[in-house]
């Protein structure tokens, strides 16, 4: 379908830039990072209806600034052949061909969390097998094949590697070297690239054999102390993986590169939302409960201190935002809650939060007692007093359920559940009192301020927890595209990127 591989190759040598197409694009995370690379975008195939327009309204836009409408529409890639696809996108041309596919299949099949949902709702141990999510990888591989790529570039949860006890990355570069694509796979974490967030995810890179690349994953640019939870999880991932290969002639699976001794310290939580207007509504009861809307503008607080981590956010190149930003807006909660965040201390989690609240109502109780009412234990009184300061979740069943962020540290992984509860990521500011804002969100997940998000609150929040951090698909197709001597727009200097170039290939930097 259009032009042979060894055609897409000396165009992109010849400075065209290369065309990408996103499968599973959510709202466009990975998008953005080659974008911002020197990339141009055809559009992407996403079935969520807020995540297919915001990356209509932040990639494709319409001559008013609007969403454009043909890249808005969602779309389900088992409803659409590649060609059907291109000619909808295009316009009815599929002559130049896609030069670089980019994409993360569906991971809730894949994930310990959500394997255990599956369990749940099916009433069987393996009910994760045949969720039809769990297969959408091979739609993306018939992409591939009819479309050929120069390269293309597959994301998703370390546990694909161990998904009932089959590693599906090596059957994925199985499938992909049938197809003449040299594959590579390691497990990535956004935080040593610059992003103020631990979020562990498996990375596949496949380059066209014509090519005579061997890709290498990017230096990281900053050295992190992960808690032992993470290392104990890629452990897990990688146990089928480090045994097998040790018998293996052949391996695609690659070691996470290791960032140099002089590398600069992780970005914290405080670096990159440090700036941006404390929130207190709520604690002065004009907070209210309802949609949030995501469009509302607010002026930046220039008294506030401005990170290097924050400026790049403010002046990404085409997303700058100038003295005002959007989507700074955060759940309404119960008076328990705020109780409880403001008492709560960095890294405080769910059971510590609960050791507190029984305190508390204990204090309660006594008080009242001192004030002449007795309440029974057990009578509907007592219940209704205790629900007011005590959360109901078993704490021995839900450790990870709450958390306040330590400003001195990146945030833990931001899930797709954020669009459900933030209580993952309660805000470090006890005077705030507060879970982060959809704004906050994007920070720490590297999206810049003037990325825009469709829908309100709740979309916005799931979009983000879905999303592949910009920066680190900036790292990704900075190192791929140098590897395929592509022109490469550089507009991070300073962010001081390593890169390893791909065997007898070098960059041209525009």
């Amino acid at each position: 379908m259009g032009p042979d591989i060894e055609e897409k190759i000396a165009r992109i040598r010849e400075g065209a830039r290369p065309r990408l197409l996103d499968l599973f694009s959510g709202c466009g995370g990975l998008t953005l990072g080659f974008v911002t690379t020197g990339c141009d975008s055809i559009g992407g195939v996403e079935l969520d209806e807020h995540a297919a327009c915001s990356y209509a309204w932040n990639f494709h836009p319409s001559e008013d600034g609007l969403p454009g409408e043909k890249h808005a529409r969602p779309r389900n890639i088992l409803d659409n052949e590649a060609a059907e696809l291109l000619r909808t996108l295009e316009q009815g041309s599929t002559e130049i061909g896609v030069d670089i596919i980019v994409g993360g299949p569906p991971c809730p099949a894949f994930t310990r969390v959500g394997r255990a949902k599956l369990r749940e709702i099916h009433q069987h141990p393996e009910a994760f097998k045949h969720d039809e999510r769990a297969t959408l990888y091979v739609q993306y591989l018939e992409y591939v094949k009819q479309l050929q790529p120069v390269a293309l570039v597959m994301e998703n949860v370390p546990d694909i590697l161990n998904w009932g006890g089959l590693n599906l990355g090596d059957e994925i570069c199985k499938s992909l070297e049938q197809m003449n694509y040299q594959c590579s796979y390691t497990l990535l974490n956004a935080a040593n690239y610059g992003v103020p967030q631990m979020r562990e995810r498996f990375f596949l890179v496949a380059v066209h054999e014509s090519t005579g690349v061997e890709f290498e994953f990017p230096t990281p640019t900053r050295k992190v102390e992960f808690p032992s939870g993470y290392s104990s999880s890629r452990k897990v991932a990688l146990k089928n993986v480090l045994a097998n290969n040790l018998l293996a002639e052949h391996s695609w699976y690659r070691k996470s590169p290791s960032p140099p001794l002089n590398a600069s310290d992780a970005v914290t939580v405080q670096d990159a939302i440090g700036d941006l207007p404390p929130l207190t509504a709520h604690l002065r009861k004009q907070d209210r409960r309802g949609a949030r809307r995501l469009d509302i503008q607010q002026p930046y607080d220039s008294s506030r201190p401005i990170s290097a981590y924050t400026r790049l956010m403010k002046n990404w190149p085409g997303f700058e935002a100038s003295e005002s930003f959007g989507a700074h807006v955060t759940r309404c909660l119960t008076k328990r809650d705020y109780r409880l965040f403001k008492a709560m201390k960095p890294g405080d989690d769910y059971p510590k939060a609960y050791e507190l609240a029984m305190k508390f109502f204990r204090q309660k109780i006594e008080s009242t007692r001192r004030a002449g009412k007795w309440l029974l234990e057990g009578s509907a009184e007592y219940a209704q007093l205790q629900s007011e300061y005590v959360p109901p979740y078993d704490p021995s069943k839900f450790p990870n359920k709450w958390r306040k962020m330590d400003a001195k540290e990146p945030a833990r992984t931001l899930m797709a559940h954020l669009g459900k509860d933030t209580y993952s990521h309660i805000h470090y500011d006890s005077n705030q009192r507060r879970v982060i804002s959809v704004r906050e969100a994007a920070r720490l997940q590297s999206f810049p301020d003037g990325f825009r998000f469709a829908g309100t609150m709740n979309p916005g929040f799931r979009q983000i927890g879905n999303s592949v951090p910009p920066l680190l698909g900036w790292a990704i197709a900075h190192q791929l595209l140098s590897s395929l001597g592509a022109t490469i727009v550089n507009p991070f200097p300073e962010r001081g990127q390593t890169l390893r170039s791909g065997k007898s290939i070098k960059a041209k930097v525009a």
